[in-house]
């Protein structure tokens, strides 16, 4: 999922020939999970046409301040200034950008820039000498100086069949260069998660196996919960029938603990924080069959061993990081929690218990209670799971803050 989904995009297009490249911006937003709406300078739609962008956008476009005969429908640019959750001028011609930094309002689009309450991304695209103008390198600067976001132009051939610096950057790359810019304000921008999910089966057989009844819900949420916020998650996970929507998330699938425990260990020194959400088996058997039991008459005995305990050595061999561990309860909630962040050396556990309706596997929803060192709690009402993710992960943010 790109950090720009959801996001409003207002597109402004000027008239230069890189005004062709804005169909495939369109295309990308709306790939990115965005709305777009666009706004043309007039002369713009000699070198792209509005149908073309307003069957890409699934909204009218705009060019003028009026939108019939008559005169009578006014296009509000201070709306579309407000609507918007970022406003890219592309390409940005030098004539275009010496009204903006000079505040010359003669068209719809310079309107609305001037009423912008939004992020502003602008990216140049003119001849080598027209670039490299000192007057063009002025409003450049101008804009700058107002935040304005620059993005700078490439190298390469441009129109006149000069080759040198003022080809308008590609769409991609601007895509690219606005996610960047958005991810650096995000609360978890540089930080590394590693987060387990799902049950583990222990093999008895070729067949049978000692698993649990996780569903996996709870650690699916939070990846794509701390990836949302900015961080780069590491998902590790057992067998589940949950998919991402996130395709930023780095996952890998495994069965057994002991190949958890393998997983985990191999990325723990690498990361910031660490959120064990998976249910890992606390027994398997002592002996893996190579060939199915055959049903008897006689009752059936299988001699179990501890599995390795994955959340004890992270916390033995803990030096940064942020630990936080899980704990199902079904008596002795509060207690047992505690103690358990105790022998751990958890920074956080998340309590919750079997014995309160709507909590536990499988469910969309669960009911939660944070407990800190200190044993500070916090109880929260029961919630969908995605909401239960926000509540960790803003807890988490708090501690790597303090």
């Amino acid at each position: 999922m790109s950090v720009l989904s959801g996001k409003k995009v207002l597109l402004g297009i000027t008239a230069g020939i890189a005004a062709y490249k804005t169909a495939n911006l369109v295309r990308l937003f709306i790939k990115s999970g965005c709305q777009v709406k666009v706004v043309m300078t007039p002369a713009a739609k000699e070198f792209v046409t509005p149908l073309t962008l307003s069957t890409l956008s699934k909204n009218p476009v705009l060019s003028s301040f009026t939108t019939d005969e008559d005169d009578e429908l006014w296009n509000n640019h201070v709306e579309l200034g407000v609507w918007a959750d970022l406003f890219i001028i592309c390409p940005a011609t030098a004539n275009t950008m010496s009204k903006m930094s000079n505040g010359n309002c003669d068209n719809l689009l310079i309107a609305t820039y001037l009423s912008a309450k939004c992020k502003v991304f602008f990216a140049p695209a003119m001849d080598l000498d027209m670039y490299k103008h000192d007057s063009t390198q002025l409003s450049i600067s101008k804009l700058v100086s107002y935040g304005n976001f620059l993005i700078p132009p490439a190298f390469g051939e441009l129109a006149s069949g000069l080759v040198g610096e003022g080809r308008m950057a590609e769409p991609e790359d601007i895509i690219s260069f606005i996610e960047t810019n958005f991810s650096e304000q995000l609360p978890l921008h540089g930080k590394t998660f590693l987060i387990t999910a799902g049950p583990t089966f222990e093999s008895i057989d070729p067949v049978r196996f000692i698993g649990n009844h996780s569903s996996g819900k709870m650690g699916f949420a939070l990846a794509e919960t701390a990836s949302k916020l900015g961080a780069k998650v590491f998902l590790i996970s057992g067998p589940t029938n949950q998919n991402l929507s996130d395709s930023s998330i780095d996952l890998t699938l495994i069965t057994s603990s002991d190949e958890m425990y393998e997983k985990v260990i191999a990325k723990y020194n690498s990361t910031d924080v660490v959120i064990m959400s998976a249910a890992v088996a606390d027994f398997k058997p002592k002996i893996i069959s190579n060939n199915k039991i055959k049903k008897s008459n006689q009752s059936l005995s299988i001699e179990v061993e501890n599995t390795k305990d994955i959340l004890s050595y992270l916390g033995e061999h803990k030096n940064n990081q942020l630990l936080i561990g899980f704990a199902l309860e079904t008596e002795n909630e509060i207690e047992n929690a505690k103690l358990k962040l105790k022998n751990k050396n958890l920074d956080l556990i998340v309590l919750n218990s079997l014995n309160d309706e709507g909590a536990g596997f499988s469910l969309d929803t669960n009911k939660i209670t944070i407990i800190s060192k200190g044993n500070k709690s916090i109880n929260f009402p029961l919630k969908d799971k995605k909401s239960v993710s926000l509540d960790i992960v803003n807890n988490i943010i708090e501690l790597i803050n303090e």
